[in-house]
Formats: structure tokens, C-alpha cells, sequence
């Protein structure tokens, strides 16, 4: 999957624009932070970047869709690709941790049985097998934070959008995360892109990192 933007301006209310003449492209298996300060507007390009806002003006290619001309089907279709991480987890509380990590499964219509065995293998991974018929509230911030990675691994993407992932996280648990997000682009090849007011130091892996400054989009060399 291959995003680029040309000349993209975002905003919410057709007044002031968040995000002004952006220009860039990010390639498959690229690991990209997008970093700025607080309301800089790096949420709201994340967004962007699964039509849950759509451009005012410019472009926005996305797996070869335009955002402004997706028709319903299509914007499934692309959204099946993508896969969600938000830093307050947004994890279903009436829901085991199994049934959580499955239901991005059950939503593209795969069988119980896949499901089931998806989930598991994904609860291994993430080492929380002990935990999966547990309830979010049950579990610690970076358990559920690693539960919201397993789900988000969950349908295969192609792409992993992450929301100031490790926000909320003290730093053994920010570090599972970040080991976690570097295995999914690294084994995986799937294509990396995250939100942080911070750069982890000494990351361990290439990375390219986008500025978000005064509505202005630049890459940190």
C-alpha cells in the first residue's frame, strides 16, 4: 500500500485549515512517525489517513483510491487493509480479550473457527494467552494496549495506524509496544505509521519521521 498526498488541506469546519498544502509519500514497509506539538494536527492527518475526514482540497491516494471519490464499497474495501491502534485503546468492556482481538475477524466475515485460532495466535504473540478470557477493566494499561495491537494484527493488514500508542504507558510497557510495532514492519513488511509527540531514542530500526509545524508538513532528515 503506497499513500501520497498532493497539495492536501485539512480542517473541520471549512475555516481554519489544521493542515495546509501537505505533500508527501509513504511506501510499503516504511516505519513513519508523524510528530508535532499538541494540536499541531497529527491526529487529524492520522485520520485523514483512513477517511475518517476527508481532504477540503488537494489529494489523497491511498492504495491507489482517492479519498474524496470513494464510493461505500470501496471505503470497506480499503478499511480492511488498515489496521487501528488508538492510545486509549477503545476496546469493547463487555468483551473478552479473545472476542476483542476477533472481532475485526468476524467483521470481514471469516468462521468462528478461524477466528478463534487467529485470536490465539495472536494472544501468544503479544504473551497474554493466560488473559483471553479476561475482561479489558481486568487487565493493565499495557495489556490492554497490547491487546489493541493483537487486534489491530488481527485481519493481516497491510497497514497499521497508531495513535500515540504508548501515551498512557509507563516505559517497560511503552517498550513492549514499540518491540511489537517494529516486529509487524519488520517480519510482517506491513507498512508502519504513528503518532507521537516523542521519538523514541535509539529506536533500533530505519524510520522516517514527518514535522507537523503551523499546518505545515515536513520530513526530519
Amino acid at each position: 500500500m503506497i499513500i501520497s498526498a498532493n497539495h492536501l488541506d485539512l480542517t473541520y469546519n471549512d475555516q481554519r485549515l489544521i493542515i495546509e498544502d501537505g505533500n508527501f509519500v509513504i511506501n510499503e514497509k516504511d516505519f513513519v512517525f508523524i510528530s508535532g506539538a499538541s494540536g499541531s494536527g497529527k491526529s487529524t492527518l492520522l485520520k485523514s489517513l483512513y477517511a475518517n475526514i476527508l481532504p477540503r482540497s488537494g489529494e489523497l491516494i491511498i492504495d491507489g483510491y482517492n479519498i474524496n471519490k470513494l464510493s461505500s464499497k470501496e471505503l470497506r474495501t480499503l478499511r480492511k487493509d488498515i489496521g487501528i491502534i488508538f492510545q486509549d485503546y477503545k476496546l469493547i468492556k463487555e468483551y473478552t480479550i479473545e472476542e476483542n482481538i476477533m472481532l475485526p475477524l468476524k467483521i470481514n466475515g471469516y468462521s468462528s473457527s478461524i477466528c478463534k485460532d487467529q485470536a490465539n495466535k495472536l494472544l501468544a504473540h503479544v504473551k497474554l494467552s493466560h488473559a483471553k478470557g479476561s475482561y479489558p477493566d481486568q487487565l493493565s494499561g499495557g495489556e490492554q494496549q497490547r491487546v489493541s495491537v493483537a487486534r489491530a494484527l488481527a485481519h493481516n493488514p497491510s497497514i497499521i495506524l497508531a495513535d500515540e500508542p504508548t501515551g498512557n504507558l509507563d516505559q517497560f510497557s511503552a517498550n513492549v509496544i514499540w518491540n511489537l510495532l517494529k516486529g509487524a514492519n519488520e517480519q510482517l513488511g506491513i507498512t508502519v505509521i504513528v503518532v507521537t509527540h516523542m521519538v523514541p531514542k535509539n529506536f533500533g530500526i530505519h524510520f522516517r519521521q514527518l514535522s507537523l509545524e503551523n499546518g505545515k508538513i515536513y520530513e526530519s532528515f
